[in-house]
């Protein structure tokens, strides 16, 4: 694993996937020219409470099944923010609520894994790899992706905002994971960075000397961009790692430095215990959550327009609140797409609803849209991957009934 790390100030550490990753400094400027359509794929980690975050007020069972925890229906008191005549927002979303006035925004409810597991391990490794029950798949489906993409092969074509890289990126394209960009260096500056990059010259493994090529010179790209970053005007980051994530997201995508998968994860989802409604727990990570994207949005400007921004949580919670007022592990889930090629303001999927015999197993919101629907959508009605292509991102799945959610 050494042999494929470079590591970098901060600790921060900066992974190019094993691969054929030619010199990419000379398109740079093609790159610049031809803005690419942009993915930004936004993991909640932990298994975010789909019923809290998308409430389904027209749904009495939901009330039955939380007395202390249920966001109250609109027009109470910190009530739901009314999306149509049967599903809301979280109040603390309201920031996302001009997104999906303006039709840049939709939600797909009851989606998920057709898998049955409610280990948090096995949920987040079958989304990310996009092949529910099996465990020996090696890629990510982002990385598989940008493998069977035809467009010009950058190392900042894939890029993950962390110290690690997600399983959805790992693979034979090459992508990159740093913490930051002010810190994607080499400590000490540039005296260290020759001689790491004349040791690397010098290794023996040829595939080794050209992957650490490419990420050297994505750090002299980097260089370029220029510090420190400034948001468009007004629109102001919260200060949480996931916002400023995005914040650097939105700081490589506007640098048009080719930038097409880019990928960042929320986390504190897993509300076993107090997880609250209107105020607490939930309230706090669903304030972060929309107000950094609504930030990303704005500060994105017209490159909305190329752009979608896609959440996922591996699984929902249960749909009964449990004895210490929060909520175990479910099935069903909400989703959200944001972006210019998006037909939103609509709720799409097939609602099972929350009456016992409607629940899976009793007790989740059942699963009607496979993750893997909206996954695929995306790729090609957004990115513009060929349909003969789609089986190679997604080996095994069969397409269900299409959901149209992207312009076409």
């Amino acid at each position: 694993m050494l042999s494929r790390r470079i590591f970098v100030k901060s600790g921060a550490m900066a992974m190019l996937s094993l691969g054929f990753a030619p010199s990419f400094l000379a398109r740079t400027a093609e790159a610049a020219s031809s803005r690419r359509r942009l993915l930004i794929a936004i993991f909640q980690r932990g298994a975010v409470d789909g019923l809290n975050m998308i409430v389904p007020f027209g749904d009495a069972e939901y009330y039955r099944l939380r007395p202390s925890i249920a966001v109250a229906r609109p027009g109470a008191e910190m009530g739901a923010i009314a999306l149509d005549d049967f599903f809301g927002l979280h109040p603390r979303m309201a920031p996302l609520k001009p997104l999906w006035d303006n039709g840049s925004l939709a939600i797909v409810h009851a989606a998920g894994s057709p898998d049955r597991t409610r280990s948090h391990f096995d949920a987040q490794d079958y989304m990310e790899t996009a092949t529910p029950g099996v465990k020996a798949t090696r890629d990510g489906w982002l990385n598989r992706y940008l493998q069977a993409s035809s467009s010009d092969v950058t190392p900042l074509r894939g890029v993950a905002l962390g110290r690690q890289m997600p399983r959805s990126l790992q693979g034979r394209a090459p992508s990159l994971a740093f913490g930051g960009l002010d810190n994607f260096d080499v400590r000490g500056g540039m005296d260290s960075q020759r001689k790491f990059e004349t040791a690397y010259e010098d290794a023996d493994n040829p595939l080794l000397r050209g992957t650490a090529r490419d990420a050297f010179e994505a750090m002299r790209t980097v260089r370029t961009i220029g510090a420190p970053y400034r948001p468009a005007a007004g629109v102001e980051y919260p200060r949480s790692p996931f916002a400023q994530s995005l914040q650097e997201i939105a700081r490589l995508a506007k640098a048009d430095v080719g930038l097409e998968v880019a990928f960042a994860e929320s986390g504190g989802w897993d509300h076993h215990v107090n997880e609250g409604a209107a105020d607490g727990q939930i309230a706090q990570r669903l304030d972060d959550l929309a107000r950094g994207l609504a930030a990303l949005a704005a500060d994105l400007g017209d490159r909305v327009a190329d752009t979608v921004i896609l959440t996922m949580s591996e699984f929902g919670r249960a749909a009964a609140e449990n004895g210490n007022r929060g909520t175990d592990h479910g099935h069903g889930n909400a989703m959200m797409v944001i972006g210019g090629s998006v037909e939103g303001g609509q709720v799409y999927g097939r609602w099972p609803g929350l009456r016992e015999d409607q629940r899976f197993e009793g007790r989740d919101l059942a699963v009607t849209t496979d993750f893997r629907d909206v996954f695929s959508e995306v790729v090609t009605g957004h990115l513009g991957l060929s349909a003969d292509a789609l089986t190679r991102v997604f080996p095994g799945y069969t397409p269900g009934a299409p959901l149209n959610i992207i312009h076409r």
